[in-house]
């Protein structure tokens, strides 16, 4: 390494790929051929001192689709900081160590680099040429909330290759599924299902249903109108449940597609379970799940959540062992 390779390692901490922005397609096909040039092994994952990541082309070998990468490069581009208070924060820690002899730079050659790269307005650099002789690098910047979903990305590209994917997100209530439902529509223009939408209807709404393990959806309607349709490929013509007005909305057809993602609690009882072709179960901390939804709800409404939702979802995963039974298991994280 050198001063460049330090200097390059600080900025991408604080601003990832900001300075590329690239549009998809683009971003796509510069990583195709660096892929096929390179051909690298590298398949760590390695995570920077900030919110971003370099995740290695090597992975590509275990699944993850080109156009996948590429997706969440440019996502991260777009939602990257700008402030170059914190990067000189960075570069004044980093002369520090120097000072100390924390690193194999002399001080003074890193001051004169860093000061060189402030009088141009601190431009993104390259690896220096020695840095990538020496290492081959072949990476790209992303957002470290990205990660945990790197191999469940794998397996979905994986599945798309032999054909159309009907993916199950289970998990109890402010674990993400509704955010990474809303991620993959924004990688795969997917079509995203919520169990939400199929809330008991008041006549539905009995002690015997409610002792049930998971009996507070209305699976039987969901399996009907979208689960047996969806599997023999023909459209789907399935009704809202509107808490509002406690009925079902029109029907709403939507037409067979390439991938399909099934988000919410109760997605993965075992009357639904056999037709699809991953599940996916996002665990999360109580007390975590608690703050969440502090942030979230009134109190009046966090209170039903702790006093009647939480306790039903925590019964349908314990009777039925659904975490046990899902191909990928996934912990949420605290992102503030």
């Amino acid at each position: 390494m050198t001063a460049q390779d330090v200097y390059k390692f600080l900025y991408q901490s604080a601003f990832g790929c900001a300075h590329l922005a690239p549009a998809k397609q683009e971003a796509q096909a510069e990583l195709q051929a660096e892929y096929a040039r390179l051909k690298p092994a590298e398949t760590a994952v390695e995570p920077l001192d900030g919110p971003f990541a370099r995740v290695p082309l090597g992975l590509l070998r275990e699944g993850l689709d080109a156009g996948t990468l590429a997706g969440l490069f440019c996502a991260s581009a777009e939602a990257a900081p700008t402030d170059k208070a914190a990067f000189r924060a960075l570069l004044a820690a980093a002369l520090r160590q120097a000072k100390q002899g924390a690193l194999p730079f002399p001080a003074g050659a890193l001051s004169e680099a860093f000061q060189s790269l402030a009088a141009q307005g601190f431009p993104a650099v390259r690896h220096s040429a020695a840095y990538r002789a020496a290492y081959r690098p072949a990476y790209r910047v992303i957002a470290q909330r990205f990660l945990p979903f790197l191999p469940l990305l794998a397996r979905i590209d994986t599945l798309l290759k032999d054909g159309p994917v009907l993916v199950a997100v289970d998990g109890g209530s402010a674990s993400g599924k509704t955010e990474l439902g809303a991620m993959l529509c924004a990688l795969y223009g997917c079509t995203v299902l919520h169990m939400d939408d199929f809330f008991l209807r008041p006549q539905q709404r009995t002690p015997e249903r409610y002792a049930e393990p998971g009996g507070n959806v209305d699976r039987e309607r969901f399996l009907e109108e979208v689960l047996r349709p969806l599997k023999a490929r023909k459209p789907i013509a399935y009704r809202r449940f509107s808490c509002q007005t406690m009925t079902l909305q029109p029907a709403q057809t939507l037409l067979p597609d390439r991938l399909t993602v099934v988000e919410g609690t109760y997605a993965l009882h075992p009357d639904l379970a056999g037709y699809y072709d991953l599940s996916v179960f996002l665990e999360i901390d109580p007390q975590l799940q608690r703050e969440r939804l502090s942030r979230r709800e009134t109190p009046e409404s966090l209170h039903r959540f702790m006093s009647v939702w939480i306790p039903l979802e925590q019964a349908y995963f314990d009777a039925l062992c659904v975490p046990q039974r899902c191909d990928l298991r996934i912990r949420a994280a605290d992102e503030r």
